[in-house]
């Protein structure tokens, strides 16, 4: 069974340069992994190994690589089929704010690239090879927007969901393999990813967010657990058990209210 702490072990993150995938390249690279760091902005993934590699003795490699791009996709799997990968986060993704019929059809079909398709070839590629070796970790990163509908990110609410019955599925057929397949539910965190999916959380109360750090903190813990869902923090957590507790009607019309537009409200 892969263990965390294992000495030269490699982890490959994806949507590495910034948030949560930076977060995981930081804490692996404290504890002493070699690093394989895919994104689609070159220069932000060399500052990050810049910033990393000095004073260590470990390995890191970058990828550039637009993963909702046929052919990049195809050349991170093959990295990740060439094998050694102890651990790989599943955590490139994009989303969009607004109401489904405004919103550019190719941006969400381009969502639904990354943030489906993608995840789905990378966790095949390496939970094939993991099986192989009979060791090895895997984190799919959705979101607590996964339990429920999502008025105003339908699309993305959509493929958090994918993403989470996804996971929960690859978890039981890995298990007797010796491989952890665990899913990533992060409730709100303070990343540039609000910011170019147009959420304006500036309001929202701080004992809702999440730091970044506890979120791979208490990512790493799960996997370590050999758990199939985690979800950081005690308000996520919180809204996750009310969830499953009312009437579906009942997040879904929250949900509206709280992230209907401006424009919409006042129209």
């Amino acid at each position: 069974m892969f263990d965390l702490d294992e000495p030269r072990a490699t982890a490959l993150i994806t949507g590495a340069s910034s948030g949560i995938g930076a977060a995981f390249a930081r804490t692996l690279a404290r504890r002493g992994y070699d690093l394989v760091l895919v994104a689609r902005r070159e220069d932000r993934l060399q500052a990050l190994a810049d910033e990393l590699q000095p004073g260590r003795d470990i390995r890191i490699e970058t990828l550039r690589a637009d993963l909702a791009k046929p052919d990049d996709l195809e050349r991170v799997t093959n990295r990740i089929a060439m094998g050694g990968m102890n651990l790989v986060v599943n955590n490139a993704g994009v989303g969009a704010y607004g109401a489904f019929a405004e919103l550019p059809l190719e941006r969400q079909l381009s969502m639904i690239d990354l943030n489906v398709r993608a995840l789905t070839a990378v966790a095949h590629a390496a939970l094939r090879s993991m099986q192989e070796r009979q060791r090895g970790a895997i984190i799919n990163v959705a979101s607590t927007v996964a339990f429920q509908p999502g008025p105003y990110m339908a699309t993305y609410a959509a493929t958090k969901s994918y993403v989470l019955s996804f996971t929960e599925s690859l978890h039981e057929e890995a298990r007797p393999h010796n491989v952890t397949v665990t899913c990533l539910c992060p409730g709100p965190v303070h990343t540039e990813f609000q910011d170019i999916a147009g959420f304006d959380m500036e309001e929202w109360p701080s004992f809702m967010f999440e730091p970044v750090e506890r979120v791979v903190s208490e990512a790493l813990d799960a996997v370590r657990a050999r758990r199939a869902l985690v979800v950081p923090g005690v308000a996520p957590k919180a809204a996750m058990v009310g969830n499953r507790l009312v009437p579906r009607f009942v997040p879904r019309r929250i949900a509206a209210l709280l992230f209907q537009p401006e424009e919409d409200k006042t129209a």
